[in-house]
């Protein structure tokens, strides 16, 4: 399920090619379109206007690349033995198909590694080095980049409708690797199976390679990506619209993260259900230092979590009167 918003011609192209290329070759792809279709349409008229394996699912609105993954999702066949989540600028080597679906076997998710390559310079700066950290460990820090993972045919149903929440980060990989591990498991496969293309108009970049020249720089850098997120997501950019954004992008997150797991597993003892809203102050600072001890999260993401534990005691947490923070089932 490949989700697409006006994406670059030389790249779509080359991804398109790549997919063509796979070892595996019984397989659909479903390109779901985020807004105008022209550049899509017209990329695969050029490479693949002879291959009826690939269907273009375009409507004209513009849903965001959240929702865009929902709406591919929901036009998967419901008997469908697998889904490959794919981005519009990548690059697969042939074999990833072969590498990672054995591996379904005996997980519902399955994620490989990627070589991170620069465009247009195409200098390849280094790999991911993605780890499975468990259920509740994925939960707090996602390490599952929706790109290089495979999922079984039976998670989709259960996946639907993703959760929503007013917040960047609502993302449908770490949605899908929450459930998944509270199912059958997830798994990370130490094989490199695609390269993972870096550019300007990536959504997210590869974090493991974000840094800034000086704390100075890092701080201003956050503060201007805040205001201008808070004012998107939440109308305002005031002191109560940033708390609420604040608390929305950590734990307000994770906490819907767990109630809805909850809700379409119909078991309250999953591991990720101690994100929901029930968890106390203590015992998740006492979580945060054993991530941090082990290396799973850095000391900034401890900070601004327990800031977003803080803004939501001023918020009053997530509303009941919130459409915007509901499982939805």
């Amino acid at each position: 399920m490949l989700a697409a918003y006006d994406p670059h011609p030389e790249l779509f192209a080359r991804q398109i090619r790549s997919l063509r290329s796979q070892t595996v070759t019984e397989w659909e792809c479903i390109i779901s379109v985020d807004g105008d279709d022209a550049t899509v349409r017209r990329v695969l008229g050029e490479v693949a206007a002879d291959d009826d394996r690939f269907r273009v699912l375009a409507d004209g609105e513009r849903l965001g690349f959240y929702l865009n993954f929902e709406r591919g999702m929901r036009a998967v066949s419901a008997d469908t033995a697998w889904v490959a989540l794919c981005d519009q600028d990548d690059s697969w080597y042939p074999e990833k198909l072969e590498v990672l679906l054995p591996h379904l076997e005996d997980a519902d998710l399955v994620s490989g590694q990627a070589r991170l390559v620069t465009y247009p310079d195409e200098v390849v700066t280094g790999r991911t080095e993605r780890r499975d950290l468990g259920p509740i460990m994925t939960l707090l820090n996602n390490q599952f980049t929706g790109s290089l993972c495979v999922l079984r045919g039976d998670l989709i149903a259960p996946s639907l409708p993703f959760p929503r929440m007013s917040t960047r980060a609502a993302a449908h990989d770490h949605w899908l690797a929450a459930l998944a591990g509270a199912r059958r498991g997830t798994r990370v496969v130490d094989v490199v199976v695609q390269d993972y293309v870096q550019h300007a108009n990536n959504v997210f970049g590869d974090p493991s390679r974000m840094s800034a020249a000086t704390r100075f720089s890092a701080l201003t850098t956050a503060w201007r990506n805040a205001r201008a997120f808070t004012e998107r997501y939440e109308g305002s950019s005031g002191l109560p619209a940033m708390l609420r954004m604040l608390f929305r992008v950590y734990v307000g997150w994770r906490q819907l993260l767990a109630e809805t797991v909850v809700e379409r597993t119909g078991d309250p003892t999953t591991p990720v259900s101690a994100f929901g809203v029930d968890r106390r102050f203590w015992p998740t600072v006492r979580l945060l230092r054993r991530a941090r001890r082990r290396g799973y999260v850095r000391a900034r993401f401890v900070l601004e979590y327990l800031a977003s534990w803080i803004a939501g005691a001023f918020i009053g947490g997530r509303s009941a009167t919130d459409p915007t923070a509901k499982p939805t089932s």
